[in-house]
């Protein structure tokens, strides 16, 4: 049996957004799937608007995911002595010609044309023909190279996701696959690189359809193995616009630094398109032991940002507080956290983590544990307002209970209630100025939890009045 072989060929020309990524994890799970190989390669052929930032982007992208490659990456404009190679035997065999009408003609023609409300297209008038004698080659003009397109018949390919496609050889003209200064266009190094890397299934967006039966044309001319197609629907924006930069799309690594979890990007991103029964969680493994070309959605999918936030919250709030810590650690250090005073914070994390969308919203919270103690001026309105003289007995007796637990949630929790009975008390009247006397706010999480972290000696001395 063939082994699967599939690539993501991205062009390095802007940042990459998670529309982009998508046709590079569907490719990656159909080959982890079925054993495979997958490539990464670098379409670099437009060197003006190409940056090596850019790949690196891409490159740290896959990485953040998760999205590991086995063969690449593989760069288009170091193949160029391949590509030339390739044109010349297509000249040789008589596959391809030089076409030396300039650009001025060719544009009257399609003016011509689409004036006559006629598809504009080549007319072939430099295509060798049996008995045809071609016009006298000007002087001072390169030509580029054509590629002889069957003049009829049709195109038929099964798409994975579109089903049947036929397109009509008369609606192809004859394609440049080189241009005045000997450079190869897109759908000519295209197919010279999947055929050199055994690609089986092409995996990708469906802006791509019109490229596909020029691309299994040249396949056959050079005698190669046509892949599988799967063409993936479109990724829409929130306003039903296709997803770009331009429309206000978020790279990848805006999502690495607003704290979402690549796990949870990846289970997004593998549902943007594709299902398995009504699974909506799912981790990497999952996702590639039940991969299939068969259940890609054939419709646009839209990009829900409240369904990335709810993701990224289910992952965040099972996930393991240490590995979950290391995740938050960047983000706490960039909020000044002070990590040489104050509890640990795995167990921080672990009680935070519950509540939070992101791990930013994790780090920020975590101020709270890691600030000084505050520097109440009693004799003002706000301390008065939240400790209250009538409380102050209350909370005497409370840390004399507290300092015969041990320190954990429950023990102090069974204090809290111990003293709140014996002074008929609401739970409000003792864990609002509990949590004043010690932060300074009301707000914070279960006050128990926050003693039993904070550590029984920090909490005496800061509830002491």
């Amino acid at each position: 049996m063939t082994q699967v072989r599939t690539r993501f060929a991205p062009s390095p020309t802007g940042y990459i957004h998670l529309g982009n990524l998508r046709s590079a994890l569907y490719p990656w799970a159909f080959a982890r799937s079925k054993g495979g190989v997958f490539i990464l390669r670098i379409e670099d052929t437009d060197q003006e608007r190409s940056s090596q930032e850019a790949v690196d982007v891409i490159i740290e992208g896959m990485q953040w995911l998760g999205l590991d490659i086995d063969e690449g990456p593989f760069y288009q404009m170091q193949r160029m002595d391949r590509y030339e190679q390739v044109l010349k035997e297509m000249l040789d065999q008589g596959l391809a010609y030089y076409c030396y009408m300039s650009e001025a003609e060719l544009n009257t023609i399609r003016d011509q044309q689409m004036a006559n409300k006629e598809k504009p297209r080549y007319t072939g008038v430099w295509r060798p023909e049996v008995g045809k004698t071609l016009p006298q080659i000007p002087q001072g003009v390169k030509p580029v190279i054509r590629f002889k397109n069957p003049p009829d018949g049709s195109v038929v390919w099964k798409d994975a996701v579109k089903g049947i496609i036929e397109i009509s050889n008369e609606e192809l003209d004859d394609l440049v696959i080189a241009r005045p200064d000997g450079t190869p266009t897109y759908n000519f190094c295209v197919v010279v690189d999947d055929l050199d890397m055994k690609i089986t299934h092409v995996i990708r967006g469906d802006d791509h359809v019109n490229n596909t039966p020029r691309q299994i044309n040249i396949i056959r001319a050079l005698g190669g193995d046509v892949p599988i197609y799967a063409h993936l629907p479109t990724v829409l924006n929130e306003l039903g616009e296709k997803m770009s930069k331009r429309n206000g799309a978020m790279s990848v690594r805006d999502y690495e630094q607003a704290g979402y979890l690549p796990q949870a990007v990846l289970n997004y991103l593998a549902r943007l398109g594709w299902a398995h029964g009504d699974a909506d969680v799912f981790t990497k493994e999952q996702f590639v032991g039940w991969f299939d070309l068969d259940h890609l959605g054939k419709s646009p999918a839209q990009h829900n940002p409240e369904k990335l936030l709810w993701l990224n919250h289910q992952y965040i709030q099972h996930a393991d507080p240490e590995e979950l810590a290391k995740q938050v650690m960047p983000f706490a250090l960039k909020e000044g956290i002070n990590f040489s005073v104050g509890p640990d914070f795995i167990k921080v994390v672990g009680l935070l983590k519950d509540r939070a969308n992101n791990l930013i919203e994790i780090a920020q919270g975590a101020k709270l544990f890691y600030n000084a103690a505050p520097q109440h001026d009693k004799n003002s309105e706000d301390f008065k307002k939240n400790v209250p003289d009538t409380v102050n007995q209350v909370v005497k007796d409370f840390i004399v209970l507290l300092q015969a637990t041990d320190g954990s949630k429950e023990a102090i929790a069974a204090s809290m209630k111990q003293v709140l009975s014996s002074h008929s008390l609401k739970m409000p009247a003792l864990a609002m100025p509990v949590r004043y006397l010690m932060f300074a706010t009301t707000q914070t999480p279960a006050i128990d939890a926050v003693m039993a972290i904070m550590g029984i000696e920090e909490v005496v001395k800061r509830l002491s009045i």
